[in-house]
């Protein structure tokens, strides 16, 4: 079973990187874009929605029947800003160009048609301090509940060095609503300095599967279930896009009882239901 993806130099402008046909993914993908110079990117989800995340560096995005967006991005990389990003309703075609470089990570899901495409813009990224001393981290939501989609949920999540995320370890694998809704999660890592590196573990609350993974900047991880929490090596700062889908859009994260007495009593923990 395939979960960790290493990071890789694409064939072309576009790097697909985690899929169904590569994973035990039920459908949530991710690819990556890497437009420049008199690069026009033209692509078409059929049957998949779309969240176009720009990384780093401008570009203009055009869907088609949807609208046309010039110079998005506002950011040179991840850790310099609050990302820009364009929501494609499945099935529309779209291209991507940029005259002076730009990197965008896609998230895709299973959807039906319909639906309009539009942008989300830095100002309008909802961000927010989670957690507390070294599992205090920050965490950008994109496309949340309360923007248009059919299955994709999609943020970033940063953390300082040495400290921890999806932390407490919690996990989405049941559907069992209000307690815990089913989504599958995948994860796409930078690090600063670009040399630096991350773990990531994944388990299952019996623990027939325990696995960690050292994460390196451009590398993904797909959670396809069980508890993961990720953290960052002493000295980098580790950044990473997430995207969910699965059973409705409403993130229930359910924690580890092992480890829920961390979170317990801390201020404002009300505000950190979805973990991230």
């Amino acid at each position: 079973m395939r979960l960790y993806f290493e990071n890789e130099e694409p064939e072309g402008a576009v790097r697909e990187v985690v899929n169904p046909d590569n994973s035990p993914s039920e459908g949530l993908e991710l690819a990556l874009v890497r437009a420049d110079g008199d690069d026009r990117v033209e692509l078409v989800d059929e049957g998949r929605e779309s969240v176009l995340v720009i990384l780093g560096g401008r570009c203009s995005v055009e869907v088609e029947g949807g609208g046309s967006w010039k110079d998005l991005g506002e950011r040179k990389d991840v850790f310099s800003g609050r990302a820009t990003a364009v929501y494609v309703p499945a099935g529309t075609p779209y291209r991507i160009s940029s005259q002076t470089g730009s990197e965008v990570a896609i998230c895709r899901a299973p959807a039906d048609g319909g639906g309009e495409a539009y942008v989300v813009r830095p100002g309008e990224v909802n961000a927010a301090v989670r957690g507390s001393g070294n599992w205090r981290r920050e965490v950008h939501d994109i496309i949340d509940e309360s923007r248009p989609a059919a299955r994709l949920v999609v943020g970033e999540t940063f953390n300082e060095p040495g400290c921890w995320s999806s932390y407490p370890p919690h996990k989405h694998d049941e559907q069992d609503p209000p307690r815990e809704v089913r989504m599958q999660e995948v994860y796409y890592y930078r690090l600063d300095p670009a040399g630096g590196f991350g773990l990531q573990r994944i388990y299952s609350p019996e623990r027939s599967f325990d696995e960690s993974f050292a994460v390196r900047d451009g590398d993904a991880v797909l959670i396809p279930f069980g508890y993961h929490p990720v953290v960052a090596a002493g000295g980098y700062r580790l950044y990473y896009l997430w995207a969910l889908c699965g059973e409705g859009r409403t993130l229930r994260p359910n924690e580890d009882p092992a480890h829920r007495w961390i979170s317990e009593g801390v201020q404002g923990r009300e505000d950190d239901d979805e973990g991230r």
